[in-house]
């Protein structure tokens, strides 16, 4: 068995994907059981009463388009959230298989991981050095029960991108031991390019990739595992038939469109720029002790009292996030970048603490 199948579970690999109703636009469907009639409170194109196609090819081809990729590389899902809980049902069994994390990071892998009932080791991150990535650490902790690796880059909620040569490591060191998921949620908020094009070297790379965030689509709940193409295969078969329904699929083509793109590009050029005026606004507050930069848009603050701080965003109407329960976080705060009128409120509320 070639490239990283064999790290799934032999359960997945004998699995018979659900054989849903054949997909054929051109005929009139009397084999779904669904309803004749559209509601009169329809407003979809392609009529709400019909189950969408599953895994849409024009949206599957948007995506390719959008990240660089084949199309063959690529599944669609309810965001970031439902690739990571695919990956964890995919390649971990239940009470023998680990995955690694490195916190303070995204919760979502350890929640998918607990579900599953996998084990969860972790690898923290070395605050002393900006959050960096301990590849040393993360290589010792990967013995053969290690199934996945979770890489957030840029990282949620310190905002750093760990710097390539480390990821290239890390990729080296798996080979053909485990999967390595890096998930780019923010990357295009960060300098420097996605990681897709390491694809066709290593087969056992996962890239998460969203429309939450720079694309503005966090309510229509669209996210892509881009990997390779039997990677793919086998998520297909494990994922819900209709995993995005009409309206999701429609509003993210209508906001895929090529014309749109170039606002795209302007609002994460705005917010980039608005991530370094925050940045040098907040360190100017007298409760803040310290602001990491970042790649991502939000930014990871220190407070001497940052319960106070909390409380006077909240005075202001504005809500921030308080991440004190996650490690080596006690004293901070995570704080999305808002629109100007937004971030000068909170400017304004934080420095009235």
């Amino acid at each position: 068995m070639t490239g990283a199948l064999h790290l799934a579970r032999p359960e997945i690999l004998a699995l018979a994907p659900y054989a849903h109703a054949e997909w054929d636009p051109a005929l009139v469907r009397l084999h779904a059981n669904e309803n004749p009639w559209r509601s009169e409170a329809d407003r979809s194109r392609d009529g709400l009463n019909r189950y969408p196609e599953p895994q849409s090819s024009a949206l599957i081809q948007r995506l390719a388009c959008l990240y660089g990729v084949e199309p063959d590389r690529v599944l669609v899902g309810r965001g970031s959230d439902e690739g990571i809980d695919l990956l964890v049902r995919t390649f971990c069994a239940a009470g023998r298989d680990r995955v690694v994390v490195c916190p303070p990071t995204f919760a979502m892998y350890r929640f998918a991981a607990d579900v599953q009932g996998a084990a969860v080791s972790e690898v923290p991150l070395d605050a002393a050095r900006g959050f960096d990535l301990d590849v040393t650490a993360l290589k010792a902790a990967c013995d053969p029960t290690v199934k996945l690796v979770f890489l957030c880059s840029p990282n949620n909620p310190t905002g750093n991108r760990f710097p390539d040569d480390a990821v290239r490591e890390v990729l080296d060191a798996l080979a053909g031991r485990a999967i390595v998921v890096v998930d780019e949620a923010y990357v295009e908020f960060a300098e420097g390019p996605s990681l897709v094009d390491w694809l066709a070297a290593y087969p056992h790379l996962v890239i998460l990739r969203t429309l939450s965030k720079a694309y503005g689509l966090a309510g229509a709940r669209c996210g892509a595992v881009l990997a390779a193409a039997d990677v793919i295969g086998l998520l297909r078969r494990v994922i819900p038939p209709y995993a995005l329904s009409v309206q999701s699929i429609e509003s993210v083509l209508d906001a895929l469109h090529p014309d749109r793109l170039e606002a795209v590009r302007a609002r994460v050029a705005a917010i980039r720029a608005e991530r370094t005026r925050m940045l040098e606004g907040l360190a100017r507050i007298p409760l803040v002790e310290q602001v990491w930069p970042s790649q991502a848009n939000f930014l990871l603050v220190s407070s001497r009292d940052a319960g106070r701080l909390l409380q006077a965003g909240i005075r202001g109407g504005l809500l921030v996030r308080d991440v004190r329960r996650q490690p080596a976080l006690e004293r901070c705060l995570r704080i999305t970048i808002g629109s100007p009128e937004q971030n000068d409120r909170l400017l304004e509320s934080l420095g009235a603490a």
